[in-house]
């Protein structure tokens, strides 16, 4: 494998950030790893997001995800987003904007990555879950499958204070306004009822949580909320909690779950 620290300039953001890349290679004398290319000059791909308080780096610091899809022949980008929940923020950076359109755009402008709805994956943790969730049901057109890893999956919730509605966390608001956000493309459960009811592709969508984990209750609701539509989901629940053994061992089965052609 290739393993490739790209740091590069964003119009969208008007700014320098980053991304880490995996990149096949084909060899033949590498000791202790089998590693593949396919055939098609253009990788398929998967976009892997990080979570709250992690940068493009986390991933491949925290799990063996190189070693992973090493016999795959699949490419992995990694970027950044700080804490922008991947959304063009009420106060701050465009980030859904940068993840969902100018970043696959650069990424394949620097690397030889396929283009094709089919070769094209999204997949996070956390806030990455969330991310990856919104990429799968606003892009169904981009992204053939889209997978959750104790994704924060109900921030429509999670942005009411319960004690009262009228107090909102002064993060939340520079990331997503003083409007709630219920209804709209920034809520997830939302989003499965439009999707589900438009024409046009589905995304296969995959979700794992810990039974102990303090997100749990955001991905029984929205695991409720998929039930009740059409849209393939898998569900996989089990003892853990919000850490990073648990992701490190999940992320070997979203990459058995993902449709590679």
């Amino acid at each position: 494998m290739a393993l490739i620290e790209c740091r590069f300039y964003s119009d969208t953001l008007g700014l320098s950030t980053s991304m880490t890349v995996i990149l096949p290679q084909q060899t033949t004398t590498q000791i202790g790893m089998s590693n593949t290319v396919r055939e098609s000059a253009l990788h398929p791909t998967l976009y892997l997001l990080h979570g709250l308080s992690d940068d493009d780096s986390i991933w491949l610091r925290r799990t063996s995800i190189e070693r992973y899809v090493a016999d795959m022949g699949l490419a992995v980008v990694m970027p950044s987003v700080h804490r922008s929940f991947y959304t063009d923020m009420a106060w701050g950076g465009r980030y859904w904007s940068f993840i969902s359109e100018e970043l696959p755009a650069l990424a394949r402008s620097f690397f030889p990555l396929s283009p094709k709805r089919e070769d094209n994956f999204v997949a996070g943790l956390s806030m990455g879950g969330y991310g990856a969730m919104k990429l799968g049901l606003r892009r169904p057109d981009a992204y053939a499958a889209a997978a959750s890893l104790s994704g924060a999956l109900d921030m429509a919730h999670n942005y009411i204070n319960e004690e009262d509605p009228s107090v909102k966390s002064k993060e939340y608001e520079m990331i997503f306004g003083t409007e709630d956000i219920a209804g709209t493309d920034e809520d997830l459960l939302s989003l499965l009822t439009k999707v589900d009811a438009a024409s046009g592709p589905k995304p296969l969508l995959y979700q794992c949580c810990g039974t102990e984990d303090f997100l749990y209750a955001d991905n029984q609701r929205f695991r409720e909320a998929c039930k009740a539509t059409s849209l393939s989901l898998t569900y996989e629940e089990g003892p853990g909690t919000h850490e990073w053994g648990y992701w490190d061992a999940k992320i070997q089965d979203v990459l058995k779950w993902l449709p590679l052609k």
